[in-house]
């Protein structure tokens, strides 16, 4: 496996593969690899000759109040891991590579930004949009694999990949999870023991709102109401949204007359969770999504 480091050397490593006609898949991180990232890493790795794993903790998506200090960066594990699963290039540029001085360009994608994570974090979607410009320019993949549980990022780079042209296809991939339908993320190493055994009220919270969904619940209000209901069953977890949604535009809905996602951001002492589940109304045809 190759480590890259420099922006110069990625966009040429890429740029000779392509022009001897080698399909490269990408999957941008920022390290702290776990099995949602190694499902990301498979699948990518079946569909492409050549394989890119960038591992940046990228500083633009993150407010001074966040905890970019403390983001784990296990870089001999995710190296490890990288290897275990055929990835022929580790991207790990610094921080310096990726915003020399002078940089000032920021990408944004308003409308879809606007809700849930953007209103949360109203830095942090300027720069994903940022960085995976950036990245897509150096990498030039064929395809680019994420994963659903960051679902609104997955909507906004989509909507990127489109408006600007950059090309290459993006696949959305199911949330792993671990056996007590915790979502996996690098954030749940900051859990206690006893933060970690609430943790999974939020999946049970959007899996309550899914059933009553497939039950022919349209009612947004009393869904999200029970949804509500199940996270209160602890004193130490605070929501900070938990929505029924349109899939695509991300609007919240008053009633499901199709399909939605179920969208959920809690916080549980200083670890904030998010998660989210797709979901139809019975009897309807299932429409891919794009």
């Amino acid at each position: 496996m190759k480590i890259i480091r420099t922006t110069h050397s990625m966009a040429t490593w890429s740029e000779r593969l392509r022009r001897e006609g080698v399909t490269i898949g990408f999957v941008p991180t920022m390290g702290a690899l776990h099995g949602g990232h190694r499902s990301l890493i498979q699948a990518a790795r079946l569909r492409c000759d050549a394989l890119v794993v960038s591992i940046f903790v990228n500083p633009t998506q993150f407010s001074p109040t966040e905890d970019l200090a403390a983001y784990p960066s296990p870089i001999a594990h995710d190296r490890a891991l990288c290897r275990e699963e055929g990835v022929d290039v580790c991207f790990e540029p610094t921080a310096q590579a990726m915003y020399p001085g002078g940089f000032q360009t920021v990408v944004t994608v308003p409308v879809l930004a606007r809700r849930w994570e953007g209103e949360a974090r109203p830095h942090h979607f300027a720069g994903v949009a940022t960085v995976v410009t950036k990245l897509f320019g150096m990498v030039r993949p064929h395809l680019t694999v994420f994963g659903q549980k960051d679902y609104q990022q997955a909507a906004l780079v989509r909507q990127l990949v489109n408006d600007l042209n950059l090309g290459g296809a993006i696949q959305v991939r199911p949330t792993v999870r671990e056996r007590d339908g915790l979502a996996m993320s690098s954030r749940n190493v900051y859990l206690s023991a006893d933060e970690r055994r609430i943790a999974p009220l939020l999946s049970q919270a959007l899996r309550a709102g899914r059933q009553m969904i497939e039950g022919g619940m349209s009612d947004v209000a009393a869904i999200e109401r029970s949804m509500r209901q199940t996270i209160e069953q602890s004193p130490t977890m605070y929501v900070e949204y938990l929505a029924v949604c349109a899939p695509d535009s991300l609007e919240p809905l008053s009633l499901v007359t199709d399909r939605a996602v179920l969208l959920g951001a809690v916080r549980i002492g200083s670890v904030r969770l998010i998660d989210n589940l797709l979901v139809k109304m019975p009897g309807r045809k299932s429409r891919a999504t794009r």
